[in-house]
C-alpha cells in the first residue's frame, strides 16, 4: 500500500548510484530553501565554507562548485571522511574540499574561520542542537551566515526509517519499540542490513534500545532553542508539505504534521 520512497541506501544496494553521488546530484535541492534569501554565489563563491553533517560528502563537493576559498566537511560518522576525501579527489575538488570526523558539538577549528556555515537536514540529527549553535557561532566569522533547514520530526517521514518503511507518519502511529522491531526485520537481510541497523540505533542509560539516530526536533523545540540565540534570525520561513496544504501548516495541532521543512537563516553581528 506504502511504496517506498526513494532513498540512497536503496539505489547503493541496487548498485544504481552511491550515496555519496547521490548527494551530489541532489546538492542544488540542499539550498533551494535558501535561493530567495542568497544566491549560490553569495553563499559560497570566494567563501570560507563549513558543512556540518556533510554525511558521504556529496552535496559539500556539489558547493565546491560555486568556488569557494576553501570548503571543509564534518560528520561524526569515522567512515565518511575518507570516502568524502575519496570523492572530493575524483570529481577534481580535492584541492577544495576537505573532510574531516569530529562531533558539531565540540569542533576541532578556531575562533572565526569560516564566512559560511551549512546545516542541511542535520538539525534534526545533533546530540547537543544548542552546544552545536554555540560552535557555529564561536567559528562564524563577523558577517558571517548560518544556514539551517531541516524536516521536523512529524514530518510524514520524519523519523528516518522510510528506507525499510513507506507508511508515512508511522512514528506517529505506533510506539518506537514496534518501529524498532519491524525495521530490523526488514533490513537484516539486506548486505548493509547490520550498518543500517547500528547507524539507526542504540541503548540508553535505562537499558532501552532507541532510534539515536535523530534527536526528535520539532519546530517548537527549535523555536525555543532560537529564544537562547544572541544573534538575530535575518530570514525564516516554514515552508509546507504541499502548497495546497499551506493552510494546515499554520494552524496550531496541525503545523507540526503539515511542514515539510524548517528554514533560518542567521548573521553573526
Amino acid at each position: 500500500m506504502f511504496p517506498l520512497p526513494v532513498h540512497p541506501f536503496n539505489l547503493a544496494n541496487d548498485g544504481k548510484m552511491t550515496y555519496t553521488e547521490w548527494q551530489f546530484q541532489k546538492g542544488s535541492a540542499t539550498i533551494e530553501f535558501f535561493l530567495p534569501f542568497h544566491s549560490q554565489q553569495e553563499m559560497f563563491t570566494g567563501k570560507a565554507v563549513l558543512d556540518i553533517g556533510c554525511g558521504g560528502g556529496g552535496k559539500t563537493c556539489y558547493y565546491a562548485t560555486y568556488k569557494p576559498s576553501k570548503i571543509v566537511g564534518i560528520d561524526i560518522v569515522p567512515h565518511y571522511a575518507d570516502e568524502a576525501n575519496a570523492f572530493a579527489k575524483e570529481k577534481g575538488l580535492d584541492d577544495i574540499a576537505h573532510f574531516v570526523t569530529g562531533d558539531s558539538a565540540a569542533m576541532p577549528f578556531e575562533d572565526e574561520s569560516f564566512d559560511t556555515i551549512i546545516m542541511n537536514d542535520a538539525m534534526e540529527h545533533v546530540g547537543e542542537p544548542e552546544k552545536t549553535l554555540e560552535e557555529c557561532f564561536r567559528v562564524l566569522k563577523k558577517g558571517g551566515h548560518i544556514y539551517i533547514n531541516f524536516p521536523p520530526y512529524y514530518h510524514p517521514f520524519g523519523a528516518h526509517l522510510s528506507d525499510a518503511i513507506g507508511i508515512p507518519w508511522v512514528h506517529s502511529i505506533f510506539p518506537e519499540h514496534a518501529l524498532i522491531q519491524a525495521y530490523k526485520q526488514l533490513v537484516k537481510p539486506l548486505p548493509d542490513g547490520e550498518e543500517r541497523i547500528g547507524f539507526r540505533f542504540s541503548t540508553n542509560e535505562m537499558g532501552q534500545e532507541t532510534i539515536s539516530y535523530i534527536n526528535r526536533m520539532t519546530i517548537s523545540r527549535f523555536r525555543r532553542i532560537q529564544q537562547g540565540v544572541k544573534h538575530p534570525s535575518v530570514y525564516e520561513r516554514e515552508i509546507p508539505l504541499r502548497n495546497q496544504l499551506a493552510g494546515l501548516a499554520k494552524l496550531p495541532g496541525f503545523r507540526e504534521y503539515f511542514v515539510k521543512m524548517v528554514v533560518c537563516v542567521y548573521r553573526k553581528e
